[in-house]
């Protein structure tokens, strides 16, 4: 049955392989992609052997215009011009070599674009989705903040107050790249509450799951890096695709296809680690802190609306820890 997906950061890296891969695989997709600037020459290409593809421009980085864009992509839904909406790949994200940078609407541009721009998308297209359907956001196990997970590489995440963290000068030495790396971190491990969040609010049959791809050298994340940071992502680091500690583009791509496609399972909340669920690191489940979040990003992104139920409505909701052993769905934690 023909369906819609929309999805951002479909322009380059494993954003590309993964569009691509979706068109060749479901032909009854209709994928709009939202970018900024060449979203026609995009959806030309992306189209070129008659896949249906509508292309949306919008500045993830400005909230006035992903809210343009979501507005636009809702009347298109509303009035019949686009099938049914059956997914949302929130891909797009954003590194950059300080904690200074700060966006149109004065927020810090990592968290803009990484968490505001992907809630604001979401809580625009919810009334929309036709069950079942399922939103993916692109989240990263720099979370975990530990040599396992990143090698070092990337600095773990410093939670703070949501107000602050969406300002510029949130970390130490904000003008430098430690600072900046982790505001990725952070902005990462703040999506992953917000998909607990979603997993709890969303109408049944919409599913909302983070995906880990992993590290992968060679995609354009590190585009604001300095010119010695480049180089080494592009030339030096692939060669780690060759070892578990990196993900080629090619794989990445086709783990987040097959997640969209629901060829691989996973439960609402789910965190999936590049073709399967795991459980993400035990920080990021804090149901205090995910509603304190929510209740932030609803009010800066001044996006209030009635809520629906909520599926727990203890003071502290459910717990949603991954039992780390036999299992690959969430199931409450032992206490």
């Amino acid at each position: 049955m023909k369906h819609t997906v929309v999805m951002t950061g479909a322009s380059r890296g494993i954003g590309r392989i993964a569009a691509q891969d979706i068109l060749r695989r479901s032909p009854d997709t209709h994928l709009v992609v939202v970018a900024r600037g060449g979203a026609d020459a995009l959806a030309a290409e992306l189209g070129a052997r008659g896949q249906a593809v509508t292309p949306v421009e919008a500045d993830l980085g400005s909230l006035d215009s992903v809210r343009s864009a979501a507005a636009g992509i809702s009347g298109r839904l509303a009035r019949g011009e686009l099938p049914p909406l059956r997914g949302f790949v929130g891909n797009a994200g954003m590194q950059y070599t300080n904690a200074l940078t700060e966006g149109p609407d004065g927020f810090e541009a990592t968290f803009a674009i990484n968490v505001l721009a992907n809630h604001v998308l979401v809580r625009a297209l919810e009334d929309s989705f036709v069950s079942p359907a399922r939103i993916v956001i692109t989240v990263s196990d720099t979370h975990f903040g530990d040599l396992r997970h990143n090698m070092g590489m990337v600095p773990g995440p410093v939670w703070t107050d949501p107000d602050r963290l969406a300002r510029t000068g949130a970390f130490p030495r904000p003008d430098t790249t430690t600072a900046g790396r982790t505001a990725y971190s952070t902005s990462k491990l703040a999506a992953i509450h917000l998909v607990h969040e979603y997993a709890r609010r969303l109408p049944a049959g919409v599913d909302a799951v983070g995906y880990n791809p992993g590290f992968v050298p060679g995609t354009g994340l590190a585009r604001n890096a300095g010119p010695v940071a480049r180089f080494a992502m592009r030339r030096v680091m692939p060669a780690l695709t060759l070892t578990p500690f990196a993900t080629s583009r090619t794989a990445a791509g086709r783990h987040l296809a097959d997640l969209v496609l629901g060829v691989t399972e996973a439960p609402s909340g789910s965190y999936v680690d590049r073709d399967r669920t795991a459980p993400s690191s035990a920080e990021s489940y804090d149901r205090r802190r995910e509603q304190e979040l929510w209740e932030t990003v609803e009010r800066l992104t001044t996006m209030r609306r009635k809520e629906g139920p909520v599926s727990d409505t203890s003071e502290t909701g459910p717990d949603l820890r991954l039992s780390p052993v036999g299992t690959t769905g969430f199931e409450p934690a032992t206490p």
